[in-house]
C-alpha cells in the first residue's frame, strides 16, 4: 500500500511539475516542432516515467537532470531569438528545393528527397504541375512553401483594385444553447438584440448549436435539428437593393422630364447615388 500511495503522490506532483515545465517551454505545434525540439522533449517524458515510477534508486539525479534539459532548452530559444547564426545552427536552416522554376537537385540530395515526395509535398500545395511552381522551399520543420508563377497565382481584389471591407475573427455568441456574455459584450451587443435576431429567424435559444456573429455583424446559427432550414437574413443585401432602385428610378425621371432644370437635378443626384453605391458596396456586398 506505502508504495501504491508513493507511485500514485510522485506522478501527481510530476504530473503539474511536467504541466508548468510545458508552460515554460512555450507553445510549439508537435507537427511543426524542429528534430532537437522533438528529442528534447522525449528526453524530459522519459525523465518523468522514470521519477514517476521509481526505476532510479536516487530521485535527485533524475531531478538534476531534468532541470539540466529544461533550462539549457529555455536558454537556447532566449538566445536563438537574439542570434539567428545560432538559431540556424539548433534549429536548421531552410533549403531550397525549386528556384526561378528549377529543380535544385543537389539540395534534394542535402534532405534526402527524392523527386516523387518533392512532386507529393507540391501536390499537397495545390501545385500539381511543376511548370506552375516558381520557388520551392522547405523550412527548417520539414514543411515545404510554394510560391506558384505570376500568371498562376490566384487573382486577389487587390490586383483587380477593389475595395473589400475589413474583416475580422467571427465571435461565437451562442453554444450548445447557451448565451456567451462575454463575446456580446465583445462586440458591444447584449441579450435583447440577441433575443430580437432569434426572433426574426424564427428560432428558439434552446434549439441553437452554436451562433457566431461575423465581421459584419451578421449571425449565423447553427441548430440541434438538422431538418429545420433556417433562411438568413439579407439585411444588408436588402439595403443596396434599395440604394440601387432610387439610383434607376433618378435616371428614370432623367430620361422623362422635358425640364433642363430638372433634368440636371435628377442626374446631379443620380451620380451623387452612384458614388454612394460605389463606397458602400464593399461593406454591403460580400
Amino acid at each position: 500500500m506505502e508504495n501504491w500511495l508513493s507511485t500514485l503522490l510522485r506522478t501527481v506532483v510530476l504530473f503539474f511539475i511536467t504541466f508548468s515545465i510545458i508552460k515554460i517551454m512555450g507553445k510549439n505545434n508537435l507537427s511543426k516542432i524542429t528534430p532537437f525540439k522533438l528529442i528534447t522533449y522525449v528526453v524530459i517524458a522519459i525523465i518523468v516515467a522514470l521519477i514517476s515510477l521509481d526505476l532510479v534508486g536516487n530521485t535527485v539525479f533524475p531531478f538534476i537532470s531534468l532541470i539540466v534539459w529544461v533550462s539549457l532548452s529555455v536558454t537556447l530559444d532566449y538566445l536563438s531569438i537574439k542570434s539567428k547564426w545560432l538559431h540556424d545552427f539548433i534549429n536548421g536552416s531552410e533549403t531550397v528545393l525549386v528556384q526561378d522554376g528549377k529543380v535544385m537537385e543537389d539540395n534534394l540530395m542535402k534532405v534526402k528527397y527524392t523527386g516523387e515526395e518533392l512532386l507529393k509535398e507540391l501536390r499537397s500545395k495545390n501545385a500539381f504541375s511543376l511548370a506552375d511552381v516558381e520557388f520551392a522551399v522547405m523550412e527548417s520543420t520539414g514543411d515545404i512553401n510554394v510560391l506558384l508563377k505570376p500568371d498562376k497565382t490566384p487573382i486577389t481584389p487587390h490586383d483587380l483594385k477593389l475595395k473589400v471591407s475589413p474583416s475580422c475573427e467571427p465571435v461565437t455568441v451562442i453554444l450548445d444553447g447557451n448565451i456567451l456574455d462575454e463575446a456580446l459584450t465583445q462586440r458591444k451587443l447584449n441579450r435583447q438584440w440577441l433575443e430580437v435576431q432569434l426572433s426574426n429567424l424564427g428560432v428558439s435559444l434552446d434549439n441553437v448549436f452554436i451562433g457566431q456573429i461575423d465581421s459584419y455583424g451578421d449571425l449565423y446559427i447553427d441548430l440541434f435539428d438538422d431538418l429545420i432550414k433556417v433562411q438568413q437574413p439579407q439585411v444588408k443585401e436588402l439595403l443596396y437593393a434599395s440604394i440601387q432602385k432610387v439610383h434607376s428610378d433618378l435616371l428614370s425621371h432623367s430620361l422623362e422630364t422635358n425640364d433642363a432644370i430638372a433634368k440636371q437635378m435628377y442626374n446631379n443626384n443620380a451620380n451623387k447615388i452612384k458614388t454612394m453605391m460605389d463606397n458602400l458596396e464593399p461593406y454591403l456586398l460580400r
